[in-house]
């Protein structure tokens, strides 16, 4: 289908919350981290969304790690989009910003804070500022994180402060236990306000857990210009079968993509449609 409007499959690896207890296939080392996102990119993902661990499995922030993780990426994932997550689950919110001196492409950033099943995420006003200021700062484009809608109008201050540009890319996460629900019209609600404030930027949605595949579809459905998938968001491929991997996930978003009757970017495509050098 080379006419049709190509779609970016963003593939999150890790996160924060899943063990490998709960699936084998969780890749929390450095090299099962490498080895899992090169077999995704091989499978349609064109940007990697990266949390790293320590040897422990909590979340980390070790720059060292962040680096070596987008080292071996570049090497093996020629052209792959690498995102670095700034996210606050088990992080130091002192040390969030950390690893953005390595000058990764893109970088989550959260403009508000959301109650999450078991605790707050809180994303005070001078962190976020902070956040976004280091990522002018290092050349990082910003990936907003939409948990609230409150969180579309924290992205839009950023943009008349001069943090950002009128064009960041924005992600609506649906499903989050005590956030927002993974209902369809509540994606309509939050485009709409994007639409209004942010007419400029991409976006896409998240569904986290058993939402992931309606989330996607509902997303597809409004042109989005992107899909997540992958072992953070969603460790089950039905309700008694695991994952086998990154890559597994990332070939039932491209079938997802082509009932659409569209395409999977290629990596030249996805840094195009996100403002990002070839």
């Amino acid at each position: 289908m080379p006419s049709a409007k190509p779609v970016v499959i963003a593939v999150a690896i890790t996160g924060s919350v899943p063990r490998k207890k709960d699936n084998p296939a969780l890749p929390v080392t450095v090299a099962e981290q490498i080895e899992s996102t090169q077999q995704a990119y091989e499978a349609g993902a064109s940007l990697a969304h990266i949390h790293v661990r320590n040897d422990d499995e909590t979340p980390s922030s070790d720059p060292d790690r962040f680096a070596a993780v987008q080292a071996g990426l570049r090497r093996h994932c020629p052209g792959m989009i690498v995102q670095f997550s700034t996210g606050g689950r088990g992080r130091d919110p002192a040390s969030r910003g950390l690893p953005l001196k390595h000058r990764p492409d893109m970088a989550s950033l959260s403009t508000g804070s959301v109650n999450f099943p078991t605790i707050v995420y809180e994303n005070p006003a001078g962190l976020v500022t902070d956040l976004a200021s280091r990522m002018q700062e290092y050349g990082v484009r910003p990936e907003i994180e939409i948990f609230d809608l409150s969180h579309l109008h924290g992205a839009r201050r950023l943009v008349e402060a001069g943090l950002m540009d009128a064009r960041p890319h924005v992600q609506f996460v649906m499903g989050v236990a005590n956030a927002m629900p993974a209902a369809e019209h509540l994606l309509d609600i939050l485009l709409a306000e994007k639409t209004r404030i942010l007419p400029e930027a991409t976006w896409t949605a998240a569904g986290i857990g058993r939402h992931q595949a309606a989330v996607m579809d509902w997303a597809l459905a409004r042109g989005a210009d992107a899909v997540r998938t992958g072992l953070e968001d969603n460790i089950r491929i039905t309700r008694t079968r695991l994952a086998a991997s990154n890559a597994e996930l990332v070939g039932l978003a491209a079938e997802a993509i082509a009932r659409r009757g569209r395409r999977v970017a290629t990596p030249a495509e996805a840094r195009a449609a996100l403002s990002l050098a070839a």
